[in-house]
C-alpha cells in the first residue's frame, strides 16, 4: 500500500513502474516473500493507486490513464471549494465498484473462457457505437467529430513510433504526454486566476444511494473494458461519458469513474487467471512466479481497498491547506513540473508528442466543446487494430 500511496500521488508514475520495480528485485524478494507476499504487494500496490491517483487529478488538475476526463470535474469543484468532497465521492463510488465488482469477478472466471473467442470482434464496434452517440448527441457534432479524428491521428502516430521515446525506469509510457497535453496542460494554461477559494466540506451532497447508483454503470464499463482486448481505463472514461455528461453530472461522473477504475483492475485478475491475459502492468509480473489462488488474490484486493479507503478520504481532509494559495502560481508550477516529468521519462519524443496533444487539447477550450472526443487518441487505434486495419 505505501508503493501505492507514492505511485498515486506522485504525477507520471504509475503501479505499472512499481511491479517493473518489484520484479527486477524478484530474485531477492521472491525468496523471503514467496508467491503470496509477491503477489499480495503487487495487487496491493494497483488497488492503492486506483483509489489515490484521484487526488492529484482534484488539486493539481494533472491527468492519469484513469483520471484523464475526471480532472475537468473534480479540478473545477477544487476551484468551487469543494475539492474534499470530490475526493470523497471518487473514494466511495471506487469501494462501491469493489463491491459490485467482486462477485462478478468470481463468475467471470466461469464466462469468459466460453464466450472470449465471439467477443474479440465486438471491441472494435462497440467503441465506434459509444463515440458516435458522444458526437451525435452535441450541438457542434462536426466540430466534435474533426477533433475526435484529429486526436486519434495524433495516437496512431505516437503508437507507432513509441519505441523513439525514453523508457525511464519502466515509466516512459507514451500515454503520459498524450493524455497530459490533451486534458491536463491546456485545462491548467486556461484555468482561471486568482487565489484557490477556501476549501470547506460539510458533508457529502449525494446519498449513499446514490452514489451507489452511479457506481453501477462505471462498474459495468470497468468489467467492460478490463475484458475486450485492446481497451484501458481511459476508453472506460468515454464509455461512461455515453451515460454520464461529465460536466453536467459532476459528483454522479466521479463516483462512476471510481467505480469503473477499481472495476477495471478487480477484473484484470480475473482474466489473467481464466485465459492468461495480462490487463496492465502488474498482471504482467505475475508471469514471473506461481500465481497463488484467485480467492487469495481477490481477498488481498478487498483488503487493501478497505485501507485505500481510509487513506483516501483523510488526505482529503487535508484540502483545506490548498485555501488562498495562488491558483496562477499554482498551475504555472504544475504545468512547469509536468512538463519536466515528460521530458525525463519520455524524452525529446515524448516532448514533440506533448507539444502536438497540447494544441489539439486547446481547441475544445477555444470553441467550448465537450473535451471528450479527444479520447479518439486511445479509441482510434483500438478500433482499427480490432477490425485488422492497423
Amino acid at each position: 500500500m505505501m508503493c501505492g500511496i507514492i505511485s498515486g500521488l506522485t504525477p507520471g508514475i504509475h503501479a505499472n513502474m512499481i511491479a517493473a520495480l518489484l520484479l527486477g528485485f524478484s530474485p531477492t524478494l521472491l525468496p523471503l516473500l514467496g508467491p503470496e507476499g509477491m503477489a499480495a504487494i503487487l495487487i496491493a500496490t494497483l488497488i492503492t493507486h486506483s483509489f489515490l491517483e484521484i487526488i492529484p487529478a482534484t488539486f493539481l488538475g494533472v491527468p492519469d490513464d484513469g483520471t484523464s476526463l475526471s480532472v475537468l470535474p473534480a479540478h473545477s469543484l477544487t476551484l468551487n471549494g469543494k475539492g474534499e468532497e470530490a475526493v470523497r465521492i471518487s473514494a466511495l463510488g471506487s469501494l462501491w465498484g469493489v463491491i459490485f465488482a467482486i462477485p462478478l469477478a468470481f463468475a467471470a472466471l466461469w464466462f469468459i473462457p466460453l464466450l472470449q473467442s465471439s467477443v474479440d470482434i465486438l471491441t472494435g464496434s462497440l467503441l465506434v457505437l459509444i463515440m458516435g452517440m458522444v458526437i451525435v448527441r452535441s450541438e457542434a457534432a462536426g466540430w466534435l467529430c474533426a477533433i475526435c479524428l484529429v486526436s486519434g491521428i495524433l495516437g496512431l502516430f505516437a503508437f507507432r513510433f513509441e519505441y523513439l521515446s525514453w523508457n525511464t525506469l519502466g515509466a516512459g509510457s507514451i500515454l503520459m504526454p498524450l493524455l497530459t497535453g490533451l486534458f491536463g496542460l491546456p485545462f491548467l494554461l486556461t484555468a482561471s486566476e486568482g487565489n484557490i477559494p477556501r476549501q470547506r466540506f460539510s458533508g457529502l451532497s449525494m446519498q449513499t444511494r446514490s452514489v451507489a447508483r452511479a457506481a453501477l454503470p462505471g462498474t459495468i464499463a470497468g468489467l467492460v473494458v478490463g475484458w475486450l482486448p485492446g481497451l484501458s481505463t481511459a476508453s472506460a472514461n468515454t464509455v461512461i461519458s455515453g451515460w454520464i455528461p461529465y460536466d453536467q453530472e459532476r459528483l454522479h461522473y466521479l463516483a462512476a469513474i471510481g467505480a469503473s477504475t477499481l472495476a477495471n483492475s478487480i477484473i484484470g485478475i480475473a482474466v489473467f487467471v481464466a485465459i492468461g491475459r495480462m490487463r496492465n502492468g502488474v498482471m504482467a509480473a505475475f508471469a514471473g512466479f506461481e500465481t497463488p489462488p484467485v480467492l487469495f488474490l481477490l481477498t488481498i484486493a478487498c483488503l487493501a481497498a478497505l485501507g485505500a479507503y481510509v487513506i483516501t478520504i483523510c488526505l482529503a481532509g487535508t484540502a483545506s491547506a490548498l485555501s488562498g494559495l495562488n491558483s496562477s502560481y499554482l498551475n504555472t508550477g504544475v504545468a512547469i513540473a509536468l512538463v519536466l516529468v515528460c521530458g525525463i521519462l519520455t524524452g525529446p519524443f515524448g516532448l514533440i508528442i506533448l507539444m502536438l496533444a497540447t494544441a489539439i487539447g486547446m481547441i475544445p477550450e477555444m470553441i467550448t466543446v465537450s473535451r471528450v472526443p479527444c479520447m479518439g487518441v486511445v479509441t482510434i487505434p483500438v478500433i482499427l487494430y480490432s477490425f485488422g486495419v492497423w
